[in-house]
């Protein structure tokens, strides 16, 4: 019930469904004081002009990229740990699990594993089942990771695990299981604050490995590279307007997680 809740709640806190219910609220002005509709539709415009346009995308999803990217070559560890939100089930008409927008975890481990940097990974992730079911996100990634050149004998598995907090607590036990002292931890660049706050609040040694980045310095010198690049940085996009969303979940995310003790 508490994911649930997690998931729903939110959601009209983020800028789609923000703009929505300002909609419904102009709706509903309109039969009572249609001469105030235009501040509710006018918000809502707003919202959705500024959370797609690059300026302000860049800003919030840089603002957590930024904060952990590795200063130095990234040291020997005992297990490279790989957080879940990579990959989708293998559902007809695919013929195998595959990788999404954040699949950059899996290869990223999986060139950490060849680097030598680790002689183990451990793939942390269920499935939910009101999201689909299906074979848990560890069973995915660890059938890519193979197919990779990840030998099956270094890879470990959390199949449970339905959030964060549930990632660390697992991994934890699977690390003084195996006697693990110290991990790479794995996961998307705007993730990973959250994520390592986590790791480290159950007293695991985690080093920030981050991945997936989606703001480079040829995004944020893109829009003053031109008139041209200016003007359509400013015009609303729908893949910019799911970045803003991102990070604001990651936001509303350590929040709760944060009321709720878990960092």
């Amino acid at each position: 019930m508490f994911l649930f809740l997690s998931k729903l709640l939110p959601l009209f806190l983020y800028p789609l469904g923000l703009a929505c219910l300002l909609m419904v609220v102009a709706l509903v002005m309109s039969w009572k004081h249609p001469r105030w509709v235009a501040v509710p539709v006018a918000l809502a415009l707003s919202v959705l002009l500024l959370t797609s346009n690059s300026w302000v995308a860049n800003s919030i999803i840089q603002s957590l990229e930024s904060q952990h990217i590795p200063k130095t070559q990234l040291p020997q560890a005992d297990a490279i740990v790989i957080l879940g939100g990579a990959t989708r089930s293998a559902f007809p008409p695919r013929p195998t699990a595959d990788l999404n927008e954040g699949g950059d975890r899996v290869l990223y481990g999986a060139q950490l594993y060849r680097e030598g940097k680790a002689p183990l990974v451990i793939a942390s992730g269920g499935r939910v089942e009101w999201r689909g079911g299906g074979a848990s996100e560890s069973s995915d990634m660890a059938q890519i990771l193979e197919i990779i050149g990840v030998p099956p004998k270094a890879i470990l598995q959390d199949p449970t695990s339905l959030n964060t907090y549930q990632n660390a607590v697992n991994v934890r036990q699977i690390m003084q299981e195996r006697g693990i002292r110290r991990v790479l931890l794995v996961t998307s660049a705007m993730h990973m604050p959250r994520a390592l706050r986590i790791f480290q609040r159950q007293g695991i040694d985690a080093i920030p490995a981050p991945t997936d980045f989606l703001v480079t310095q040829q995004e944020l010198n893109e829009p003053n590279s031109s008139v041209a690049a200016t003007v359509l940085s400013i015009l609303p996009d729908t893949q910019r307007l799911d970045a803003t969303t991102r990070a604001l979940k990651e936001y509303m995310g350590t929040l709760i997680y944060r009321l709720r003790g878990w960092l």
